[in-house]
């Protein structure tokens, strides 16, 4: 080895396609001061944890130095028995995020392209370029999602289409029928992964339909999560289901023992504790709609909520009030939100609806710095 080359070795050189990642920005739970703040910014259940899957959890910390359950398989069956799906073809992850990473890995790389909507969620961008893949962004409609622009979008080099249903940031809700148009206007070889982390927060009738497709499609993979209405962040669970020749590709990179043997046992009993699925999903219609008609109040001042069907808003300030002012206003009233301008939204703040006192507070907040502006 020639001196030369010696001296331009001197360390490791990650692949070019990872520097091109921005990291993924977790809400606030702080001010910039240091400031604890309640948090708002994450989409969590402001109710917290059911009590049955909370003395689950701590049920099974008795043994902690045995391995969890590599293969699930109560989680699975709990999971199938409740959604009327076959065990064997659920796979479970560190959260959903695992999944969507593991569908990029498996069927996309270098030369190919991932496509997802603009305002997709942040981790679709992440998963695509960690594997040497171009990321394909088609355009919105009024913040929702858009199935011809996504159709148009995809061409021979399109291997993986992320949609978020409803979406993460705006909310927003695609129906049954375009869901079902979509899937139809993909290529066979395609992977439609498609991300319901919030569909329990949908009322009866709203469903789109993704896990009935799934049942006899061949590439569509429907992710779900236990980090929202379940209550159950903290532990890092989510579940898919696809076909079984897709569930075991996918299992091939999946992480070994990913799911703990407490968040096994919590996320059993939060599956199965449908008074609080229930009470949860309630509180959160009846203070999202509450909130939505408050800031709706303001429009006058610039002030827009984007219709939503999850757990949270996105409210955008086109007024005097800016997304940012607004952000740091809340912070002076102890509530950290999510402002988006790396989502290409700098307009927009994300709130997660909280508990009725918390709701109040961001409303009332709000409508004195919209009035005084």
């Amino acid at each position: 080895m020639t001196e030369t080359l010696a001296n331009t070795l001197t360390k490791p050189s990650p692949k070019d396609w990872i520097l091109g990642i921005s990291p993924y920005v977790p809400g606030k739970a702080a001010a910039d001061d240091g400031r604890p703040l309640i948090k708002l910014s994450a989409n969590e259940n402001p109710l917290g944890t059911g009590d049955a899957a909370r003395a689950a959890l701590v049920a099974a910390t008795a043994d902690l130095a045995t391995y969890p359950d590599p293969s699930a398989t109560k989680l699975r069956e709990a999971i199938g028995a409740v959604h009327g799906l076959d065990p064997a073809r659920i796979i479970y992850g560190t959260g959903s995020d695992e999944l969507l990473h593991i569908a990029a890995s498996a069927y996309a790389g270098p030369g190919d392209e991932v496509l997802y909507v603009r305002y997709g969620f942040a981790v679709y961008d992440i998963a695509a370029r960690r594997v040497g893949t171009t990321p394909v962004i088609a355009p919105d409609k009024d913040y929702a999602t858009d199935v011809d622009a996504l159709l148009a979008a995809v061409t021979e080099k399109t291997k993986v289409v992320f949609l978020a249903n409803p979406n993460n940031p705006t909310g927003t809700m695609t129906s049954r029928e375009e869901i079902a148009r979509l899937h139809a206007g993909l290529r066979p070889d395609i992977l439609f992964v498609l991300d319901q982390a919030y569909a329990e927060y949908l009322d009866e009738g709203e469903d789109d339909g993704g896990l009935e497709l799934a049942r006899t499609a061949g590439n569509i993979f429907v992710t779900r999560t236990f980090s929202k209405i379940h209550g159950l962040a903290a532990e890092r669970i989510g579940w898919g289901y696809a076909s079984a020749e897709v569930i075991e590709i996918l299992h091939r990179i999946r992480a070994p023992f990913n799911v703990t043997t407490a968040g096994q046992a919590a996320a059993i009993a939060a599956i199965n504790d449908s008074a609080w699925i229930e009470s949860s999903r309630a509180h959160n219609a009846r203070w999202r709609e509450w909130l939505a008609d408050e800031i709706g109040a303001l429009s006058n001042h610039g002030l827009r909520v984007v219709p939503s069907k999850t757990n949270f808003l996105l409210i955008l300030f086109d007024g005097k009030l800016t997304a940012e002012a607004a952000m740091k206003g809340l912070w002076e009233a102890g509530y950290a939100t999510r402002w988006l301008p790396g989502q290409d939204l700098p307009n927009g703040l994300r709130i997660t609806i909280g508990t009725e006192a918390q709701v109040r507070v961001v409303a009332d907040t709000l409508r004195a710095m919209a009035e005084s502006a």
